[in-house]
């Protein structure tokens, strides 16, 4: 293994179908740290961290796009977000009630039950925009594609593969007509495109590096690779933007939140960060003579 928090890029210079491939290793490795989970759960994690950063090349503009779903089953929520400038992050929570998880293999809806998926795009300035995805599906890659064919009405094939060390996560999309008017031909080099990489095994994914995966795949094709892109695990959390949750409660209910304990404390669970407000802190926050 040679590629770590990289995502390459790529197209096929004789068909309209482009593709992606993403490795993440380090930035994979901070996200389990802060957060201990048992290990069906991290490698579900990694997927959701490979398909966020996949996503996030479709962003024309600064912003985050997230991948969240919620269920009733062992996993209540997971989420994990990248943005333009490919910082990368996730979670997960577990239900308190529901029985501890074996460390096996567990398909997508035996963790999360009965859920949604949400696919949410918010640019730094202009309108947020979310797009709903019911698990009908066993797996991630099965909720997407359903997604982009229905949102998209772009043909999209993905495979996800996760350890405790790596994930890994690769993308076929067919683009709109431009090469080829024939729709028959388009066809058969997509489903060729397809059977190719239906051969991917979970080592291959988790062991080779990309360029190597690429040549096994698609040495008799023609393929254009565009240069990589770097990924890091970033959090966007501060103290200002802790303030800011602290100021949506209202000023009545902070202040019954330090009367009943001192001051105020709230951890990230992203990363662990710990911020600390007193009671001047929260004064000079919500103005006033602020109850202590």
């Amino acid at each position: 293994m040679t590629d770590k928090d990289v995502l390459h890029r790529f197209l096929f210079d004789d068909c309209d179908v482009r593709g992606e491939i993403v490795t993440l290793v380090d930035s994979y490795q901070e996200v389990l740290s802060n957060n201990h989970y048992p290990a069906p759960i991290q490698r579900l994690l990694g997927e959701f961290l490979a398909a966020a950063s996949l996503l996030s090349s479709t962003l024309k503009f600064d912003g985050m796009i997230s991948i969240q779903a919620k269920g009733d089953g062992p996993v209540a929520m997971i989420m994990a977000e990248c943005n333009k400038h490919r910082d990368l992050r996730g979670i997960a929570r577990l239900n308190p009630d529901a029985p501890q998880v074996a460390n096996e293999e567990h398909s997508l809806r035996a963790l999360l039950g009965q859920g949604v998926i949400a696919i949410t795009i918010e640019p730094d300035k202009g309108q947020r925009y979310q797009g709903l995805v019911p698990m009908e599906s066993d797996t991630l890659a099965g909720c997407l594609e359903h997604y982009f064919y229905q949102s998209e009405q772009l043909k999209t094939r993905l495979w996800f593969a996760a350890d405790d060390q790596v994930a890994s996560g690769f993308l076929l999309q067919a683009l709109p007509r431009q090469l080829h008017g024939d729709e028959e031909e388009n066809q058969d080099h997509w489903e060729t495109l397809c059977a190719l990489s239906d051969t991917l095994s979970r080592e291959e994914m988790l062991g080779l590096d990309q360029k190597t995966l690429l040549y096994r795949l698609f040495h008799e094709q023609p393929l254009r690779l565009f240069d990589p892109a770097n990924l890091r695990f970033s959090c966007n959390c501060s103290r200002e933007r802790s303030a800011q949750a602290l100021l949506s409660l209202g000023r009545e209910d902070v202040e019954e939140l330090l009367v009943e304990r001192g001051s105020i404390d709230i951890d990230c669970q992203f990363c662990n960060r710990h911020y600390h407000f007193d009671a001047a802190d929260v004064r000079a926050l919500v103005g006033g003579d602020t109850l202590h």
